[in-house]
């Protein structure tokens, strides 16, 4: 069996030896042998636990891929997979969102989404429905000043028209990314005024980031998949992967 020292999975990672003892610290690394010296002695078990837990962490995140690996090491590989199978439908949800905000940026009429029928002024009810956005998110956009729906004057409730439809999507595309407050009311404010060229330009930004995010979480799969080849918990009836 060949051990590995610290340094050489540090060099090939592009970290410390130190940040190798703090992952292991964490619990998502098996504890490795000792040798007469002390060392630690690292198998190529170990080499494939810090080359997934260094290729999860840009599109999964640290707590997703630390609960990841504990998986792994209680041998529970299904919940593995499910769990970034939860977090990859996520994006693509993101994705789809992003893709119809897009697309209703560029449309003057709200189109049917998703089997729903084609509505005029929505209650914050039927616009939460329409979007798939809860209608806490939206009360608490409108107190951050995001979105100001109308009011109908005989009852005081709010209504949605199709501008404020375009800019919950928008907020809900954008809500992810690194936008400061002030320059997404700028964003959504665009969509009131009719000016939607800025806000397709930031939509395709975030649309850009979410492929990034894709490829990122797809080179993590990879890595957890060699870790389950690796650590022996794949069984032959995977050996087609």
């Amino acid at each position: 069996m060949r051990f590995y020292r610290p340094i050489e999975i540090a060099r090939e990672l592009s970290i410390s030896t130190s940040a190798l003892r703090h992952y292991e610290s964490w619990g998502v690394i098996p504890s490795p042998e000792r040798a007469a010296n002390g060392y630690r002695l690292y198998t190529e078990v170990h080499a494939a636990y810090f080359r997934c837990l260094r290729a999860m962490f840009p599109g999964f995140g640290v707590s997703v891929t630390c609960q990841t690996l504990k998986h792994v090491m209680n041998g529970d590989i299904d919940a593995a997979f499910w769990l970034v199978n939860k977090e990859q439908a996520m994006l693509h949800e993101e994705k789809s969102i992003a893709d119809q905000t897009l697309a209703l940026l560029q449309q003057p009429d709200l189109p049917p989404v998703s089997g729903k029928k084609r509505l005029g002024r929505m209650s914050i009810g039927e616009a939460a429905a329409y979007t798939n956005v809860q209608a806490s998110a939206i009360r608490h956009w409108e107190k951050e000043g995001l979105i100001v729906p109308d009011r109908d004057p005989e009852n005081g409730y709010r209504v949605f028209g199709a501008t404020h439809i375009r800019q919950i999507l928008l907020i809900r595309t954008l809500r992810r990314t690194v936008y400061l407050l002030d320059r997404m009311r700028a964003i959504v404010k665009a969509v009131e005024h009719h000016d939607v060229e800025k806000a397709k330009e930031v939509t395709e930004e975030a649309l850009h980031v979410l492929h990034g995010r894709n490829r990122l979480q797809l080179n993590g799969v990879y890595q957890l998949i060699e870790l389950c080849r690796t650590s022996g918990h794949i069984t032959p009836m995977y050996a087609h992967w």
